[in-house]
């Protein structure tokens, strides 16, 4: 493959650069300075010696970064996260400009502490009205069945890829931290948004396209492994069998970079930290755990499905979007087979789902909703965020 040919040349000459003093080298640097500095200053020196990385980057207590979530969470769980000591992200895939702004004005009016905001990094496809209608005949059995009709299905859920417009927002309001999925964006885009010194996430699901973030200079990778719940970060390439669980895929980017790696993926408790941190992570992005949490606006019957039984059994799926992401496994997941051929590019297949979706949520059924959750649900309590956050922060 092209693409994991360049990158794995990439890793090779990312060895041979200079050391970098912006993640744990550098840090450690600082340390030792901060050891030599005459006077009284014993407390401040313990306070840094206790540091991460990752704490030191973002200048957040807990080196704990919520996972931001569409459809689930709002400024109240990004900024309940950063008012604990963690990093609170807002989704913004799902935003305009205008919305941006308000949201991101409500969320600094709630907090002074760092938080990220994230974007979606695809390019929008050409709508298919042949694959359209394919899509459309896999899913009448389910219309008829509600008495819906399928002659005149709405427009769905709008997930835009970062642009201009977000930017201009961005420029305006300087977020501590902004985080991309599905790669990153445009060279030029990507410079406006460098020009207010953000610090700069992206997700990785393989060695080589991690490799492809760190050439292009951001400041944590994100590993996400095959166990996270929601959508895959992958764009290098379409292949599912390059996915690869979290304590796999972990130590193999930790290896092959230098910029700090942030771990993500089937990490919901203090154990599970611990053993990310021992295999090399500077930092853990959890998701699944806040689900329950108050200030989440997880639907009722995605909570109910995660204080189920049904909570263990999830499944990557194509079905709800367009595009691979993992939830709890219902009805159409079950009766399509998961990955169907016949979805539209993402995310145009959302929009023959919703109406099933909505018909079946206000009936108490989740059989048509994606229930978006990793393969550690279990772990989930219903407690606040601020105690999610400290509780993953004990060890």
């Amino acid at each position: 493959m092209e693409g994991a040919a360049g990158a794995d040349s990439i890793c090779q000459d990312s060895h041979r650069a200079a050391p970098k003093t912006t993640g744990s080298e550098g840090f450690s640097r600082s340390r030792e300075t901060m050891r030599s500095m005459p006077g009284n200053c014993g407390e401040i020196r313990g306070s840094v010696q206790r540091m991460t990385p990752l704490q030191s980057l973002f200048e957040i207590e807990h080196s704990i970064v919520q996972a931001p979530m569409a459809g689930v969470q709002g400024v109240a769980l990004a900024a309940a996260v950063s008012n604990a000591g963690g990093l609170g992200s807002l989704p913004c895939a799902m935003l305009d400009a205008d919305a941006l702004r308000r949201e991101l004005i409500e969320l600094k009016a709630l907090t002074s502490k760092p938080f990220n905001v994230n974007f979606f990094c695809h390019t929008p496809p050409v709508a298919s009205e042949e694959r359209a209608a394919g899509w459309r005949k896999a899913l009448a059995p389910y219309y008829r069945d509600f008495g819906l009709e399928l002659d005149d299905v709405p427009a769905g859920p709008k997930r835009s890829p970062f642009d201009h417009a977000a930017a201009d927002v961005l420029d305006d309001l300087r977020p501590a931290v902004v985080s991309f999925h599905f790669g990153l964006p445009s060279p030029q885009l990507l410079a406006r948004v460098r020009a207010f010194r953000p610090k700069i996430l992206a997700s990785a699901t393989t060695v080589e396209e991690a490799c492809w973030l760190e050439a292009r200079g951001v400041d944590a990778i994100i590993a996400q492994g095959l166990e996270a719940g929601g959508h895959r970060g992958m764009f290098l390439s379409e292949d599912p069998t390059t996915q690869m669980g979290s304590f796999a895929l972990l130590p193999q980017i930790v290896s092959a970079v230098r910029t700090p790696v942030i771990a993500a993926g089937g990490i919901a408790d203090v154990k599970t930290v611990a053993a990310a941190r021992a295999l090399g992570a500077a930092g853990v992005q959890v998701g699944t755990a806040y689900l329950l949490c108050p200030e989440a606006t997880t639907s009722s019957v995605h909570r109910a499905a995660l204080k189920s039984s049904e909570c263990r059994h999830t499944a990557v799926t194509n079905l709800f979007t367009g595009r691979p992401a993992r939830g709890i496994v219902n009805r159409l997941m079950r009766d399509l087979e998961y990955m169907a051929q016949a979805a539209p590019a993402f995310p145009l297949a959302a929009a023959a789902i919703a109406p099933l979706r909505t018909h079946a949520e206000a009936l108490g059924s989740g059989d048509f909703s994606p229930l978006w959750a990793g393969q550690n649900a279990g772990l989930c309590r219903e407690i606040p965020a601020a105690q999610v956050t400290r509780d993953l922060s004990a060890g």
